[in-house]
């Protein structure tokens, strides 16, 4: 992976419907979305030339920022045109595309009824989201302090940069600790997600159980898995799952289109092997998102 600083970076990003020199890409400080978090984003994965489920993920756009209140002064088409535009113009075979919608300077205070609706889509070449030496074994977690907001209290079902302030606390406080991330329970104390991917346990009888997503992303790689599993004869249990529970589960991985499909090797005290169900889950995720067909 590149190692230049994200604001020393070259090329160009799609920046209010113009292509703007990377390093000129700037906005001023006294922005609504950077003091107020009045911003959605997207993270997608760009596959041999092409950007997987990019449809999905901008649909997902458009949803967050309804939700937020923002309008996204473009259409559907022609921001998934735009990301199309821009990883060409960068020439990224594989790697990750950020768009991203804020509101703007015009106003600086909670209220922004008059604020301007920005809109960027960035992209760069982009390798394994975890170290691939430890996906190989499977990463460890801790159990974060921090645990997701009641659904009542957030819009928790948009990828609003808001919403990332406690996942940012908790890998933080997860790698400091030596994990590689970090397990977030939710506002009852069931299992959640990861601060950035969907969790799955395997079960002694080869079944499949995941958190009901109601209070967190239904992530889309999450939903690709699913569709994976059940048609490969896997059951799917979808479920409220104390984190005891995890005493009785054999195998456990992540989901995310940042993660694909990450094994765990330890949760907390809890131990799970990295079993050949999982490592087939994710070659057959490989074998989607880059259109090849299964063996």
């Amino acid at each position: 992976m590149e190692k230049v600083p994200y604001d020393k970076r070259s090329g160009k990003i799609w920046f209010n419907a113009k292509l703007v020199d990377w390093q000129k890409a700037n906005i001023h400080l006294l922005n609504h979305g950077l003091h107020y978090a009045s911003c959605v984003f997207e993270g997608e994965r760009v596959y041999d030339g092409e950007i997987f489920k990019l449809e999905e993920h901008t649909k997902r756009l458009f949803h967050s920022a309804k939700r937020m209140g923002i309008k996204i002064p473009y259409t559907e088409k022609q921001i998934n045109d735009a990301s199309k535009e821009i990883i060409a113009i960068q020439k990224v075979s594989n790697g990750y595309v950020r768009p991203v919608v804020w509101r703007g300077s015009e106003m600086m205070a909670i209220s922004a009824q008059k604020n301007k609706i920005n809109v960027a889509i960035a992209t760069w070449e982009w390798g394994s989201y975890f170290d691939p030496k430890l996906k190989l074994k499977g990463i460890k977690l801790n159990i974060s302090s921090w645990r997701r907001p009641s659904p009542n209290s957030v819009p928790w079902d948009t990828k609003a940069s808001g919403l990332y302030m406690i996942c940012t606390l908790s890998k933080h406080e997860a790698e400091s600790n030596g994990f590689a991330d970090s397990l977030m329970l939710d506002h009852n104390g069931d299992i959640a997600e990861a601060t950035g991917a969907n969790i799955f346990f395997k079960n002694k009888d080869g079944s499949l159980h995941t958190p009901i997503p109601d209070s967190f992303l239904d992530g889309i790689t999450r939903r690709c898995i699913i569709d994976i599993a059940k048609s490969k004869g896997i059951k799917i249990i979808e479920r409220k799952i104390k984190p005891e529970e995890m005493s009785n589960f054999v195998g456990c991985f992540l989901t995310g289109t940042a993660a694909e499909v990450t094994p765990i090797s330890q949760i907390d005290k809890f131990n799970f092997e990295v079993c050949d169900l999982i490592k087939n889950l994710s070659k057959d995720y490989q074998n989607l998102v880059r259109k090849k067909v299964a063996a």
